[in-house]
């Protein structure tokens, strides 16, 4: 082990900035927990007193650790790891810090989002299919992909798709028991002698069930992001490069590294800024399939208002495969139309009609991202990601609208 080469009064400043940042990470779902205790709280000056001991106390057990460790590689890679808390923390900010926003400029609606985010996190369903999705996360590591070499980019798309699923069911099955059984169970009916419209009950059910999955998705991508940390251990001699987390790394972890003071500082930084460089690209994989969970949702809050959870369930499952097949069919069917026949062009008609009405699902895929030898430019890739997610937002818009059209006409009483 290397000697310490910078003072302690460099390492406390690295520590104490690395325990700042946790500590602001953790205000928002602090304050969720109990938002009257937290009120309280910030009134009273032996609250900040506190936070400044904290902050002082964790800096100073960082400078230990790094002064204890001291060897640039070791402090590296438990840089990572701190980068992974930092990243788990996020992923509860993200939404709590949106129901908040929510709240704010629409109090109505937004009471409706935040019982149904709550609604969703707490039922069993939900931890039930983030454990199931963990374990098949990591047992994705020791699988034989047979591949020649691109195992750990095969586990990579189906790490992706199972994320994308598992916040899929969740969120078609929340909404297809939520928003059906109040309104069967004469709840809505509540709600609406209430200063509450039904524009405002339905798309508070919507944002609600959509921040639980987003919580959903963020969480697993933080598992998501360790199992693929650890799965070059497995398979050493396979390729565990993947060009466009390289990339987003080369563009954070040195600016990220700048922050650290000496030179255990500074490794410490960089290696949490190494590990913010595979969470960025990763998220962006991760919101690719974000937006077909929104637009799925969607459509099974506005069937929910008309159609029980069972014929909810298997239109939605319907929409699933066509929206994935509908490119495929279009071309099949316009190579059958140009051999003659008018079996052939009703085919083609129906495929063409199909591929107008539904989403086309096919642009949320991270094959075409993941699996590929040539280099992809983040820059041009997060711009597609934006436009896909325009796409999906237009489409859930869509969706929302004829559900509330077939909302306004449902007699509640």
């Amino acid at each position: 082990m290397l000697a310490a080469t910078s003072p302690f009064s460099n390492l406390f400043a690295s520590g104490a900035l690395l325990a700042l940042i946790q500590v602001l990470a953790a205000l928002p779902w602090l304050y969720a927990l109990d938002p009257a205790g937290f009120r309280i709280a910030v009134k009273k000056p032996v609250a900040y007193l506190s936070l400044a001991g904290v902050i002082a106390l964790g800096g100073a057990f960082l400078a230990w650790f790094m002064h204890y460790k001291s060897d640039p590689t070791v402090l590296e890679f438990w840089g990572r790891i701190y980068g992974a808390v930092l990243q788990l923390q996020l992923a509860v900010d993200v939404p709590t810090l949106a129901i908040g926003l929510i709240l704010a400029v629409w109090p109505r609606g937004g009471t409706v989002a935040l019982a149904a985010f709550r609604e969703g996190y707490r039922q069993p369903m939900f931890w039930l299919l983030m454990v199931a999705s963990v374990v098949l996360l990591f047992l994705s590591m020791i699988i034989p992909y047979f591949t020649f070499g691109d195992d750990f980019k095969m586990m990579k798309q189906l790490g992706l798709d199972m994320v994308m699923l598992a916040s899929v069911l969740f969120c078609v099955l929340a909404a297809s028991i939520s928003v059906h059984e109040e309104i069967e169970g004469r709840t809505a009916v509540t709600l609406m002698s209430k200063p509450v419209t039904r524009r405002q009950f339905l798309l508070g059910k919507f944002f609600g069930i959509l921040l639980a999955g987003l919580l959903m998705t963020l969480l697993l991508g933080v598992a998501f992001n360790v199992a693929l940390a650890i799965k070059p251990y497995f398979d050493r001699l396979e390729d565990a490069t993947d060009l466009l987390t390289i990339q987003m790394q080369f563009a954070v972890a040195p600016h990220v590294q700048k922050l650290g003071v000496g030179i255990e500082g500074q490794a410490f930084f960089r290696g949490a800024g190494l590990w913010m460089g595979d969470t960025l690209a990763n998220t962006l994989c991760l919101g690719l399939g974000f937006g077909q969970v929104m637009v799925l949702l969607a459509v099974a809050a506005s069937l929910a208002t008309r159609l029980p959870m069972v014929v909810n369930l298997v239109l939605c499952l319907l929409l699933f495969f066509l929206g994935h097949l509908s490119d495929p069919l279009v071309e099949v069917t316009e190579k059958l139309r140009q051999t003659g026949g008018i079996a052939s062009n009703l085919a083609n008609f129906l495929a063409q009609l199909v591929d107008k009405i539904v989403p086309s699902l096919s642009f949320f895929s991270n094959a075409p991202a993941i699996i590929r030898e040539s280099m992809l430019e983040i820059g041009p890739f997060a711009l597609y990601v934006g436009s896909v997610l325009g796409y999906a937002a237009m489409y859930t818009a869509i969706a929302l609208l004829f559900g509330l059209i077939l909302f306004e006409d449902r007699d509640l009483a």
